[in-house]
C-alpha cells in the first residue's frame, strides 16, 4: 500500500517541498529477509517516463535501502512485513509531476517487486468545480458529469490548449481515466470545462463490501469459515447481478481497502493474518465472449488471471479466490469482452445518478521547451458534497 498517513484511502499526492509524507508497506509472504530498494521515476501525464537524468529531479540518492522490516508474530501465514515512508531526507522529489515508484530486489532494477503512482503537485492552478446530473435523458438517471474551471493564476501560457493537459479521475482509478480533457472556452486566465456532453462517467452504484477483519467469526458477508492445519478458507455469501436493481445508499470507500483487526491490542501491520477468499458471482448462464473478474483496489484495479473467475455450470455461478490480509475490503465485478480491454460493470453493477464517487482532477503544464510536464493542480470533487 502508498497511502497518506492515517487516510489509507485518499489519493497518494504530497506538496512539492512541503513535509508531507506518503506511507509504503507491504509484506513478503516468504518470511525471510531481501534486499529490497526503492526509486523514484519521474513521468509525464501519460505515465511514459520523462526524458530527464534523476538528478534532475531527486535529491538524495537515485537507489534507496528499505531496511525497516518486522517478522510476522503468531499468524498462520508467515511474513515480513517492510515498511518506508516518501519523500524522506534520503530521497526528495525537486520537480512537481507523476511519479512511478518502483520496488525492486537486490539493487537490480529489472528485478522490480511491484510499482505504484504518486504525484508531487505545487498549486499554481485554482480548480473549482461540481458534480451534475448529465442533460442527455439517455443518460440522466445513470451517470455524472464533472463541471469544473481551472484559473492559472498568472502563469504565462502562451497555449494553453497545447501547454495545459487534464485528466479526471474517478475514485483514483486510471483503468477508465478521462484524459487529455480540452476546455470549452479560454478566458485570460481561465479555462472553462462545462460541455453538455464532456466530462461523463458512468455513476455505477456503492461498491460491494466484505468485513475480514476477524477470522474467528462469520461477519455479515461471510457464510462461513473452513481451517486448516496451515491455512484458513473464507467463503462469502453469493453476490447477484446488480443491473436492475435501484439504487440504495451505503457509505463505501469507494473501491479501497485497509488493513484492520477486531481483535484489540494486535497491530495488523504485522499480527494480521491471510486467507484464501472465495467469491460468487451467481449468473443463470455464462456471458458470452466475455471473461469476468473479481475488481477493486484489492486487486490493484487490474484484470489478469490473478482475479479473474471461472464459471461452474452446475452451481450457475462464477466463482474464484483471493488472497487476502485481514482487513476491510470494497470490490466489484465486471466483464471484459473478447477482443477488447474495456471493463464494463453495466450488466454486473448497474449505474445510478446517486452514487456517491470522488472525482479527481488533475492539470499539468509543460512550458515552452520544457522536457516534462508538472503538475500544478490537484482538486478531488464529491458527487454528493460538491453538488
Amino acid at each position: 500500500m502508498l497511502t497518506q498517513p492515517g487516510n489509507p484511502t485518499g489519493l497518494p499526492d504530497v506538496t512539492l517541498g512541503s513535509s508531507d509524507q506518503l506511507s509504503l508497506s507491504f509484506d513478503d509472504l516468504d518470511g525471510d529477509v531481501k534486499n529490497y530498494y526503492y526509486t523514484l521515476v519521474l513521468c509525464n501525464s501519460d505515465w511514459k517516463p520523462a526524458q530527464l537524468n534523476p538528478f534532475d529531479y531527486l535529491n538524495g540518492f537515485i537507489e534507496n535501502h528499505i531496511d525497516n522490516y518486522h517478522f510476522s508474530t503468531f499468524p498462520l501465514q508467515h511474513y515480513t512485513h517492510y515498511s518506508v515512508n516518501i519523500p524522506n531526507s534520503n530521497c526528495m522529489p525537486t520537480r512537481s509531476g507523476n511519479y512511478l515508484l518502483k520496488v525492486y530486489l537486490n539493487s537490480d532494477t529489472s528485478q522490480v517487486a511491484f510499482t505504484r503512482r504518486m504525484y508531487v503537485v505545487t498549486s499554481k492552478a485554482i480548480i473549482q468545480g461540481n458534480i451534475q446530473q448529465p442533460v442527455d435523458p439517455r443518460i440522466f438517471q445513470t451517470d455524472q458529469r464533472v463541471n469544473f474551471t481551472v484559473n492559472l493564476q498568472g502563469l504565462n501560457v502562451n497555449n494553453p490548449i497545447s501547454q495545459i493537459k487534464v485528466f479526471i479521475l474517478q475514485n483514483g482509478r486510471w483503468d477508465n481515466a478521462l484524459k487529455n480533457v480540452k476546455p470549452t472556452f479560454v478566458k485570460a486566465d481561465e479555462l472553462d470545462f462545462n460541455a453538455v456532453d464532456n466530462c461523463v462517467f458512468p455513476a455505477l452504484k456503492e461498491w460491494r463490501w466484505v468485513d475480514l477483519r476477524s477470522f474467528r467469526l462469520n461477519t455479515e458477508r461471510v457464510s462461513h469459515i473452513e481451517y486448516g492445519q496451515n491455512s484458513t478458507d473464507v467463503y462469502l455469501f453469493p453476490d447477484y447481478n446488480r443491473s436492475n436493481e435501484k439504487y440504495i445508499y451505503r457509505s463505501d470507500l469507494n473501491g479501497a481497502y485497509y488493513p484492520a483487526m477486531l481483535e484489540q491490542g494486535y497491530n495488523p501491520d504485522y499480527d494480521g493474518d491471510y486467507a484464501t477468499v472465495h467469491f460468487k458471482f451467481v449468473a443463470p448462464a455464462p456471458f458470452v465472449n466475455t471473461r469476468v473478474y473479481v475488481f477493486g483496489a484489492l486487486t490493484n484495479y487490474e484484470c489478469n488471471e490473478s482475479n479473474q473467475l471461472t464459471y461452474n455450470g452446475t452451481d450457475g455461478a462464477y466463482e474464484g479466490t483471493l488472497y487476502l490480509k485481514q482487513g476491510y475490503y470494497n470490490y466489484m465485478y465486471g466483464v471484459i469482452r473478447n477482443g477488447t480491454h474495456t471493463l464494463d460493470m453495466d450488466n454486473t453493477e448497474g449505474n445510478w445518478w446517486e452514487t456517491e464517487n470522488n472525482y479527481t482532477i488533475l492539470v499539468y503544464y509543460r512550458p515552452l521547451g520544457g522536457r516534462a510536464d508538472e503538475l500544478i493542480g490537484i482538486r478531488t470533487l464529491n458527487s454528493l458534497t460538491n453538488r
